[in-house]
């Protein structure tokens, strides 16, 4: 059986992975604290950067191709 990652007791299938809806806002917690993290690899200035190279390649409703 697995252990709950909070608490390390035997988890409970109804409140997998964790043994209790106590170890599980406990890690929610965390979440909304910020001390889990998902690593990013996004540019500060990156939608900036979109924005910048869309509306330099943005045509005119008025430039039809012929």
């Amino acid at each position: 059986m697995s252990q709950c990652p909070i608490c390390k007791r035997p988890t409970n299938p109804e409140y997998r992975p964790f043994c209790c809806r106590r170890c599980a806002d406990v890690d929610l917690g965390r979440w909304f604290n910020g001390d889990y993290r998902v690593p990013s690899f996004r540019l500060e200035d990156e939608e900036t950067e979109i924005e910048s190279k869309t509306s330099s390649t943005h045509l005119d409703p008025d430039d039809s191709i012929r």
